[in-house]
């Protein structure tokens, strides 16, 4: 199948196809796959978008500078919040691999955009991270004063299973001078991550 059918392919209405077409593009890329993905990620369809964005996951660590590049210094906003999830599948698809320090920084500047959709997403990519992007979510969250980020920040220390969380969220329960929201969301992620720890020590 050639490069340019791989591409159409993204736009397949069948989510297998798109997933068959994200994989072979990552294993036979050339110089130009990473920047032909970027530029799909302002498209009008959605589909088409998404599916860029987990290409470039499936890609794996190579995509990570451009990424960040897009991330910082795109001003579409929607760009910018692709390129958060894009990182975020990076991580997911690519457990085995250390997340670049590029990467962490590049995310970490992002929990400041002005836009949501980009915060958000950045502190989702940190989650999926887990604890290499633990100090960078838990410095965040004493400097923030974001309510949204704080609690997109409580809720990924209550998924990421690293249990340095439980002090962190502990100390939020029991803090009456934080936001009434982020503390209730303190609460219901705290039971969550001792499970998920339980469970990983099985």
């Amino acid at each position: 199948m050639t490069t340019d059918s791989l591409f159409e392919q993204l736009k397949h209405p069948n989510p297998n196809l798109r997933e068959r077409a994200m994989w072979q593009l990552a294993e036979v890329r050339d110089e130009n796959t990473i920047p032909r993905l970027m530029s799909i990620l302002d498209d009008e369809d959605v589909t088409y978008r998404r599916a860029a964005v987990k290409a470039l996951g499936a890609v794996g660590v190579d995509a990570v500078p451009t990424l960040v590049e897009s991330l910082l210094n795109s001003d579409n906003a929607t760009i910018r919040g692709s390129c958060a999830k894009a990182l975020a599948q990076v991580a997911a698809n690519h457990s085995d691999i250390p997340f670049p320090q590029e990467g962490l920084q590049g995310l970490k500047t992002a929990l400041d955009d002005p836009n949501g959709v980009v915060y958000i997403a950045s502190v989702m990519a940190l989650g999926e991270i887990g604890s290499p992007a633990f100090e960078i979510l838990t410095e965040a969250l004493k400097t923030t004063d974001n309510v949204a980020v704080a609690v997109a920040i409580v809720n990924a220390l209550g998924s990421m299973g690293d249990a340095r969380g439980v002090e962190v969220l502990t100390a939020l329960t029991n803090d009456e001078t934080v936001d009434s929201y982020v503390q209730e969301s303190a609460v219901s992620a705290l039971p969550r991550l001792e499970q998920v720890i339980k469970y990983s020590k099985k």
